[in-house]
């Protein structure tokens, strides 16, 4: 089972290091030049100077900078442990406003398994290297993993909701209008009532793979016990009201004309295509075989394209789990991206002639400027979806989700010892 406990923090000093608003970032990954340079010009203690830092020595650089944080109070750590709630009110792709809620706390490390901690999407080597080198050289967790966890009665967040009824430890709005706010508890009870709670939960990883995977080789690397044996996550309830997927859709670049004729025939073999409007080129969530959007440069006509029928996508998955196989970006790699498109893995990983978008607009736009060839979009996974493949032992596609908003860093750092 998962094993949850309180940290004792490394938190700005927010009167000495200034507004919270200019310390925080979103996530390193989603973070580009321009995006950067934006975050870092806020303060000189934004968190994007240790989270993602350049230079000659990019890790040597992180390392004095948050160590010289430290030593001069800008940066500082708790007395006591504590476990953090967290609220995020956003209004997400679709324009609902909704509010997700969860808990800061630590989590021991171990492998992959039933009843402990689970991946759904499969992993890249190059970011889980960089992050390792910043671990090393920062002796911390910076950014925290996204995880969830069943509580179809809501007893965990009950045991710590009474303190968000008082003033936030912080509060801030990021650039996409999301407002998170922080409460730290560090009151015995609350904090046992919550552990007795989640005690024998299973813990979902729903952002933060190559993270986690890089605390676990950091905590092999180190040995022994000792505070390096536990990563800094944020634990959602999967059945929280205001938990979210959308999709992440799928784009392809430099197809010649041999691969334009094998799309073309597995389109016309396997699917059914219904001319849509531009407007409503993304599908909508909904059970049933395999639904896209699809755009290409040629003709610039958006489609819908559904599946003939589940039995294609079966025989084409016939070695993974039920689940896998009606697995709507599953489906996609298999059929069209791998066989029609001739795409390996390594091509996906890395991204050679191949990209994603957020949204549909973006989608679009990407073929419209002729920077990718075609774009296909796909519907939203349901979180039990994602919840019954990784308890097939199955890893999606990367990006087979994206759970919205992201989570701040800088709000909370995870010290892992000298």
């Amino acid at each position: 089972m998962a094993n949850i406990e309180p940290l004792r923090a490394l938190h700005y000093d927010i009167p000495k290091a200034g507004r919270l608003g200019d310390l925080v970032s979103p996530p390193y990954d989603v973070i580009d030049a321009e995006a950067r340079s934006e975050l870092a010009s806020l303060s000189p203690y934004n968190v994007v100077h240790v989270d993602l830092p350049i230079g000659e020595d990019p890790y040597a650089q992180a390392a004095a900078r948050f160590s010289d944080w430290q030593d001069d109070g800008v940066v500082v750590r708790d007395g006591e442990p504590a476990l953090w709630a967290y609220e995020q009110h956003y209004a997400g792709p679709d324009g609902h406003g909704r509010t997700r809620r969860g808990f800061f706390g630590r989590v021991r490390v171990e492998d992959y398994g039933a009843g402990r901690i689970r991946p759904h999407e499969r992993t890249h080597p190059g970011p889980k290297e960089d992050r390792l080198r910043l671990t090393r050289a920062t002796k911390a967790n910076l950014s925290p993993i996204f995880s969830l966890y069943s509580d179809p009665q809501g007893a965990a967040w009950g045991a710590l909701a009474p303190a968000t009824r008082g003033k936030p430890w912080g509060e801030v709005k990021d650039h996409d209008n999301t407002l998170h706010r922080l409460w730290r508890i560090g009151e015995p009870l609350a904090i046992a009532r919550a552990q007795q709670t989640l005690s024998g939960v299973e813990l979902l990883i729903a952002d933060g793979h190559h993270r986690y995977e890089t605390a676990r080789v950091y905590a092999e690397e180190i040995g022994g016990e000792g505070e390096h044996r536990y990563v800094l996550m944020c634990l959602v309830a999967l059945e929280d009201p205001g938990l979210t997927v959308f999709p992440t859709h799928r784009l392809v670049r430099g197809i010649d004309k041999e691969r334009w004729s094998a799309l073309d025939a597995a389109l016309a073999r396997d699917f059914i295509a219904t001319p849509v409007s531009r407007a409503q080129i993304a599908p909508a969530s909904g059970p049933g075989p395999l639904e896209l959007g699809y755009i290409d440069v040629r003709t610039q006509a958006p489609q819908r394209l559904v599946l003939r029928d589940q039995g294609i996508a079966d025989a084409a998955l016939e070695e993974f789990s039920p689940a896998y196989r009606q697995l709507d970006t599953g489906v996609l790699e298999e059929l069209l991206l791998k066989r029609a498109l001739g795409l390996s893995d390594d091509d996906i990983s890395h991204l050679n002639d191949f990209g994603y978008a957020r949204d549909a607009e973006q989608a679009l736009a990407l073929v419209d400027t002729g920077e990718y060839d075609a774009a296909f979009l796909l519907r939203p996974t349901p979180v039990e979806q994602v919840r019954e493949v990784a308890a097939s032992g199955e890893n999606m596609p990367p990006k087979s989700t994206y759970f919205f908003p992201k989570l701040l860093t800088g709000l909370l750092f995870n010290p892992l010892g000298t």
